[in-house]
């Protein structure tokens, strides 16, 4: 069984409304301090705010990149993510593009994947990948998963949770299926309760994004009880 501390170091306390104040951050950043989350994950334009707030903690900013439609060129996501990593990111979660996947466009899905990678590796920053499930069939989803392992990303990852369509246990279980060890598997989209969560990490997720983080560690406190 996890240790509370453990499943709160699998999540991604998330705040990535484009309403998003400045006392909004600071909350959010407050919230994973008291919780010691594994990372805040938001726009990158608050990462010099939130690594000041989060100033003498293990706590990583967790930035988005190509945010959240995934239709950037290449050459504007690999700024983005450079440009990010200088600001003090310390994890990145980039949007594939949708749209060369549907194409079937492999060799362009893949050369947007390893400069993404090699930027980050470059910096020792985990790079994940956000696949926006709801959009793809099984195929896709799997031919994208032997990419992300041929690239040696860290992490897939099912959504943006701004699609149509949140995780699913059954996308985990394909992702997983398909990656096996070599590459993390991220849930994020409709986790609401500790339930949830811990349905996804049997199926498969090391990670969690959720914007509610604080109710699924306070509920998973009552269970250790």
């Amino acid at each position: 069984m996890l240790s509370v501390q453990q499943l709160a170091k699998m999540i991604d306390h998330t705040l990535l409304k484009p309403y998003a104040t400045d006392d909004d951050l600071k909350e959010l950043c407050r919230q994973a301090r008291k919780y010691n989350f594994k990372t805040v994950a938001i726009n990158n334009c608050h990462i010099p705010l939130c690594n000041k707030e989060l100033e003498g903690t293990d706590i990583l900013t967790d930035a988005a990149v190509g945010f959240p439609l995934g239709a950037a060129t290449i050459e504007t996501k690999v700024f983005e993510a450079e440009d990010a990593i200088a600001k003090g990111a310390g994890e990145i979660d980039y949007v594939v593009n949708i749209g060369k996947v549907k194409t079937g466009n492999w060799d362009y899905v893949s050369e947007e994947m390893r400069r993404i990678v090699a930027v980050c590796h470059s910096h020792n920053i985990i790079c994940k990948v956000i696949f926006e499930n709801c959009y793809l069939e099984d195929a896709e989803k799997r031919r994208l998963c032997q990419i992300a392992v041929e690239n040696g990303i860290d992490f897939v990852k099912t959504s943006t949770g701004f699609g149509t369509g949140k995780a699913t246990l059954e996308d985990i279980k394909l992702m997983k299926e398909c990656v096996g060890d070599k590459v993390g598997v991220k849930a994020a989209g409709g986790i609401r309760h500790v339930e949830d969560a811990l349905r996804f990490i049997e199926a498969g997720a090391t990670r969690l994004g959720t914007s509610v983080g604080i109710t699924v560690i306070e509920e998973y406190m009552q269970m250790c009880k």
